[in-house]
C-alpha cells in the first residue's frame, strides 16, 4: 500500500504547476471579468499534448490513466486557475472516453486525434431542464430516418457550447413507454454542433464566467448513423462508464482549488501584522486553516484511491462518489475559511479568494449534488432502503 505519487506522476504535477505560472491570477481574474474563454491557456495545453493524457497513444494520446489525469487537473486548479482553467480542458480530457471504450475503429481514428489536437472542441450534452439527475426521463428524441436520426429537444448546463463545434449527445431513440427498463432506449451520439439547427443560449451565472454554460434548443438536427457511439438503445450503459472518472476529476479539481485558497490565506496570515504581531500567530487563525489542510489531504487520498481502482478496471463507484463528496465539502470550507482569514480583503477581488469561493461551488454541486451522493452511499454501503 503506497500513498505517494510515482516519479512520473510527480513529474506531471511539477511540470503542470510550472507551466501554469505563465498564467497569473490576474489573467484568470480578467477572463472572469470579461467572460472570454481562455484561448491562450487552452492552446498552450494543446501544444503541450496535455489534452490527450488519458487517450490511447495510437490516436495521439499519452496512453496514461485517470489517475494521471486527476493529478494534472488538480495541479491546474491548484495553480490559481481554479475552475476557469480546469473547465476549459476538462471535457476533452474525459468526455470522449465513451468513444475510446465503445467507438469502432473508424470512429476512433476520425474523432480522437482531432480532440487531442484541439481541432475539434466538444461539449457534453446530456442534462435537460425537466430531468436533472433523472437521466432516464430525458425528453430529447432521436427519431430514425434513412441514413441516420432526426433530433429534437432541449439541453441545459452545457459547458463550452459557445466555443464547441462537436457535441456528445444523449437522446431517446425508443419512447420510454416502449422499453422494459427505463435505462433502455437511450442512444449516445458524437456529432456536429450545427448552429443552424441548434440554438445555443448563454446562462448568466455566479462564477467561472470565462467558461460558458448554456441551454441548447435542438430543432430537426440530422445526425448520421455513423455518429452513433455503440449500439442503439445502449447509451445509458455507455454513459455510466464515464460517470466515475468524471467524479474523480471534478473532486481532484475541487481539492486543487481548496489548496490554492488555504495557501493564499496562510501567506496572508504570515504577512498581516495586527497589534504588533502576524495574525498567523493566533490559534483562532491557525487552527481553522490547519483543519482545512488536513481535510483536503484526507479527501485527496480517497480521490486517488478511486482513480487507482478505475485504472485497474475494478469497481470504484463508492470510492469515486465518496471522494467527490469529501472534496466538494472540504474545498468549500477551505475557501470560506480563507475568506474569513483575510477578513474584509477576502471579499476584495484583487486577493482572488472570492473568485475561488465562487468557483468551488461548482464541484460542490455538480455533476451530482452532495445529497444524492449520500443517498447513494446509504443504499450501497449501509444497505438502507433506496430513498428516491
Amino acid at each position: 500500500m503506497d500513498f505517494s505519487l510515482t516519479p512520473d506522476q510527480q513529474n506531471i504535477r511539477d511540470t503542470i504547476l510550472k507551466h501554469c505560472q505563465q498564467f497569473s491570477p490576474e489573467y484568470w481574474l480578467q477572463h472572469d471579468h470579461d467572460g472570454v474563454f481562455p484561448q491562450e491557456f487552452f492552446r498552450s495545453m494543446v501544444e503541450g499534448g496535455w489534452l490527450g493524457m488519458a487517450m490511447p497513444s495510437e490516436y495521439g494520446g499519452s496512453g496514461l490513466g485517470i489517475t494521471e489525469a486527476a493529478v494534472m487537473m488538480q495541479a491546474v486548479a491548484e495553480s490559481g486557475a481554479g475552475m476557469s482553467g480546469a473547465s476549459s480542458i476538462h471535457i476533452p480530457v474525459f468526455s470522449v472516453q465513451p468513444v475510446v471504450l465503445f467507438g469502432n475503429e473508424q470512429q476512433k481514428k476520425r474523432i480522437l486525434p482531432r480532440v487531442v489536437g484541439g481541432e475539434d472542441r466538444v461539449c457534453f450534452a446530456v442534462t435537460e431542464p425537466n430531468a436533472g439527475l433523472n437521466t432516464t426521463e430525458i425528453k430529447t428524441r432521436a427519431e430514425k430516418r434513412e441514413g441516420g436520426y432526426l433530433v429534437n429537444g432541449e439541453k441545459i448546463w452545457i459547458s463550452t457550447a459557445q466555443v464547441s463545434n462537436k457535441m456528445l449527445l444523449l437522446a431517446r431513440t425508443t419512447p420510454l413507454e416502449q422499453v422494459k427498463k427505463k435505462t433502455e432506449g437511450l442512444s449516445l451520439f458524437y456529432t456536429d454542433l450545427d448552429r443552424a439547427k441548434v440554438e445555443v443560449r448563454l446562462i448568466h451565472k455566479m462564477g467561472r464566467h470565462a467558461v460558458d454554460s448554456n441551454m441548447l434548443f435542438i430543432n430537426d438536427l440530422f445526425v448520421p448513423e455513423e455518429d452513433r457511439i455503440g449500439e442503439e438503445g445502449q447509451g445509458f450503459k455507455i454513459l455510466l462508464h464515464g460517470l466515475n472518472p468524471e467524479r474523480v476529476l471534478v473532486a481532484a479539481e475541487a481539492i486543487g482549488i481548496g489548496r490554492a485558497a488555504i495557501f493564499r490565506a496562510a501567506r496572508y496570515a504570515r504577512e498581516r501584522i495586527v497589534f504588533g504581531r502576524p495574525i498567523g500567530m493566533n490559534q483562532g487563525i491557525q487552527h481553522p486553516l490547519a483543519k482545512c489542510w488536513a481535510q483536503l489531504e484526507a479527501a485527496n487520498l480517497m480521490v486517488m484511491k478511486a482513480a487507482t481502482l478505475f485504472d485497474k478496471g475494478q469497481e470504484c463507484g463508492v470510492e469515486a462518489n465518496t471522494g467527490k463528496y469529501l472534496a466538494g465539502e472540504f474545498a468549500f470550507e477551505a475557501c470560506h475559511t480563507a475568506m474569513l482569514t483575510l477578513g474584509g480583503m477576502g471579499y476584495a477581488q484583487e486577493y482572488h479568494i472570492e473568485r475561488l469561493l465562487r468557483e468551488v461551488l461548482i464541484p460542490r454541486t455538480a455533476p451530482v449534488s452532495p445529497h444524492m451522493i449520500l443517498n447513494f452511499l446509504a443504499e450501497k454501503v449501509l444497505e438502507l432502503p433506496k430513498s428516491y
